[in-house]
């Protein structure tokens, strides 16, 4: 019996998961479906490929050695498709990846653009942390992943989209007590007001590095999940914290008492890009999407420096 993608996608499923039910779930399939779709795959390789223990599944020798090439086999088949679909540029169907500290302020006007290029296209959005897009793009779920540099992955590959700066938010009686006669930068914000996303948002880290204080974080409130809960708690005098150009079109106006100052040149920035793998094949799609994404993403960048925000 020939070994079929189905099953290979199966096993990978159940190798990843150590649990049938938890497998059977991910490829939307029933348990006895997906074991005895595995028993075929064991039948026709001759070898038994996982321990059926009470709790979990664990994988034999034999097991591994599949899995490591099934993930090959299947990361390179995803790649041909995504080559297929995207033969004509950006066409077909796009899976995107966006960080949280961006999904909710450049998709609105990117997806608009990206419709109006093409009405036809399959457009699917994932909203993640950074380190679950890298995983989703090395291992062929996403076509592409709007991140911040820098990249450092080997087998993948960023496209600069353009750079936001980060801008000081706070009630106006929080912020006026960091007037002073010389310049605001980063280092003046004291770290026991600051208040940043949780843990594992990389906005978090960027943010502490541009303080200087990277390894005080245990004197810095990380515990908010979104840049909207930041905001309302600074608007009400609890602290005071970072936000990035693209954030203030949608959040500056949104809570009574929230207030921004600018801090002195150079501005700590972030430089947003697309991140995708270095084996998969462009023929325009990229940079099509790329530079729709750019245009979003500057005029976002545009309105918080034009229209006199902070």
């Amino acid at each position: 019996m020939a070994v079929t993608m189905k099953q290979l996608t199966y096993f990978v499923a159940l190798a990843e998961t150590r649990s049938f039910g938890a497998a059977a779930a991910r490829v939307n399939i029933s348990q006895p479906a997906l074991s005895l779709q595995i028993k075929e795959l064991e039948t026709g390789l001759g070898v038994t490929l996982a321990e059926r223990l009470p709790r979990e599944i664990r994988l034999t020798r034999a097991g591994q050695t599949l899995l490591d090439r099934a993930q090959k086999l299947l990361s390179d088949m995803r790649d041909l498709e995504h080559a297929v679909r995207m033969q004509q540029g950006l066409a077909g169907r796009l899976t995107l990846g966006v960080i949280p500290s961006i999904a909710p302020y450049l998709l609105p006007l990117a997806l608009t653009r990206l419709r109006a290029h093409d009405i036809t296209l399959d457009i699917r959005v994932r909203e993640a942390q950074t380190a679950q897009l890298i995983d989703g793009l090395l291992d062929g779920q996403l076509d592409a992943a709007v991140i911040s540099l820098p990249v450092t992955q080997p087998g993948l590959v960023a496209e600069p989209l353009f750079e936001d700066r980060f801008v000081l938010a706070g009630s106006s009686a929080r912020l006026e007590t960091l007037e002073t006669a010389h310049r605001l930068g980063p280092s003046h914000v004291p770290p026991d007001q600051l208040l940043l996303l949780d843990e594992g948002h990389c906005l978090a880290d960027q943010a502490l590095e541009a303080c200087g204080f990277a390894t005080l974080s245990k004197r810095v409130d990380l515990g908010a999940s979104s840049l909207s809960t930041l905001c309302g708690l600074v608007a009400e005098g609890f602290g005071l914290t970072f936000l990035p150009e693209i954030a203030l079109r949608t959040e500056a106006g949104a809570f009574k008492g929230l207030e921004l100052r600018r801090f002195a040149a150079p501005e700590p920035a972030r430089m947003v890009a697309l991140a995708r793998r270095s084996t998969s094949e462009d023929d325009g799609w990229a940079g099509d999407l790329a530079a729709l994404l750019g245009d979003a993403g500057r005029e976002l960048v545009s309105y918080a420096r034009g229209a006199g925000r902070a």
